[in-house]
């Protein structure tokens, strides 16, 4: 497909110039999009994914620390050395048991394309172009862990695309906390000396018996779900240990905490009727809500829009843009946008196989370019006001 960017002379040069290069490279970034895909990697564990992003940007003329900050697969890499930086946030890690489900191999490939691509006209708008690897954003909350290590301190602008089933600019994530949650009771021969036992299974029952009940009073902008990942051993013995993850989402990190409490009164009730003593252990700090940079996101629906994408309106864009993000923590504190663009995956959706069915082939080869070049090209519209217009250009 053609780009046609658009504005004054010097940004439709630049725009131009940002193009081609995903144009020149775009069998390269098909090519890391399809073999993240084919190599699934989940939370933390990321380590061929990671070397695998890295590498293609090192070989791309970039600097790059591995293991960034103390995490084993998150890593930086830099181009130039202007004033002004401009961070692309690459998640690679996959779902457990369905693999690129959320589409994280084509955030990886978009960001690197804009990179690649701002690379080429760092010079002339006096820019350092940062892509942070950042793992264990489906629970872990990577970028979280780098926050607080220092990371993103300082940038004037991160960016990502992610896939969904139709393009919708703005992300309006709930917050979100991530829990562990176990019951200990004490084993019995369930025939022989049920009386013996103290039950952690029945004490899961009743606290999402107690869940289900209080749903009725949540409003509509609050969500709990969960899932129990041990439940016992044998049918013949009392389970003595039951374990789960559990996440509570809200509109807003006060109606979070608000939220949790009456959750974990839910599982309290299980721990007291059954007898059993209850932990409940934080996996990652609570995500955020997310802070957009309006003026930002203005700039990439205009982008998107001059590279023949359309943006889905209603209910169709009222949902996707409510999955949470770690994303929405470093919006906290650098502007930030985080749009979504449509991989035509309908009626698939992300979390199901059949989406990540969809994060291969010629829909999510166009997300790929079309996601690059957009993100690239609203970064020359939010920095070229401070172009001069002598200086040479660097080649990545």
């Amino acid at each position: 497909m053609a780009r046609r960017p658009t504005g004054c002379p010097v940004t439709t040069d630049l725009k131009a110039e940002a193009g081609s290069v995903v144009q020149d490279r775009s069998t390269d970034l098909i090519g890391l999009a399809a073999a993240l895909h084919a190599d699934p990697e989940t939370a933390w564990q990321e380590h061929r994914s990671c070397a695998l992003v890295s590498g293609f940007l090192r070989d791309s003329g970039f600097a790059v620390i591995e293991r960034y900050l103390g995490l084993d697969t998150a890593f930086h890499a830099t181009f130039g050395t202007g004033a002004v930086r401009v961070g692309l946030c690459a998640e690679y890690d996959a779902l457990p048991g369905l693999g690129h489900a959320c589409g994280h191999n084509l955030i990886s490939a978009m960001s690197v394309g804009a990179a690649i691509a701002l690379a080429r006209v760092a010079a002339r708008l006096d820019l350092t172009v940062e892509v942070y690897g950042t793992p264990a954003e489906e629970g872990g909350g990577g970028k979280i862990e780098l926050l607080d290590r220092g990371a993103f301190t300082g940038l004037d602008l991160a960016m990502m695309a992610h896939p969904a089933p139709v393009d919708i600019a703005e992300a309006r994530p709930f917050a979100v906390s991530h829990s562990r949650v176990t019951f200990q009771g004490k084993a019995a021969h369930a025939a022989a000396y049920p009386e013996h036992g103290v039950n952690a299974a029945d004490a899961f029952t009743i606290a999402e018996v107690a869940i289900g009940l209080l749903r009725q009073q949540l409003p509509p902008s609050v969500r709990v779900h969960g899932v129990v990942t041990r439940a016992g051993e044998a049918p013949n013995a009392i389970p003595e240990r039951t374990e789960g993850r559990w996440y509570v989402r809200a509109e807003t990190m006060a109606q979070l905490e608000e939220t949790e409490q009456r959750v974990w009164r839910c599982f309290e009730a299980g721990a007291q009727a059954t007898g059993c003593t209850l932990s409940i252990e934080p996996e990652s700090k609570p995500y955020c809500d997310f802070r957009t940079d309006e003026g930002t996101l203005d700039l990439y629906r205009k982008n998107a829009k001059a590279l023949g994408r359309t943006f889905a309106t209603g209910d169709d864009a009222a949902r996707m843009n409510r999955s949470s993000t770690d994303m929405a923590n470093v919006s906290q504190v650098v502007p930030a946008i985080h749009p979504f663009i449509g991989i035509g995956s309908l009626p698939a959706l992300n979390h199901q196989r059949e989406f990540a069915d969809h994060c291969v082939g010629p829909d999510a080869d166009r997300a790929v370019l079309d996601g690059s070049t957009a993100l690239a090209w609203t970064a020359i519209d939010r920095f070229a006001h401070q172009v001069p217009p002598a200086l040479p250009k660097e080649t990545p």
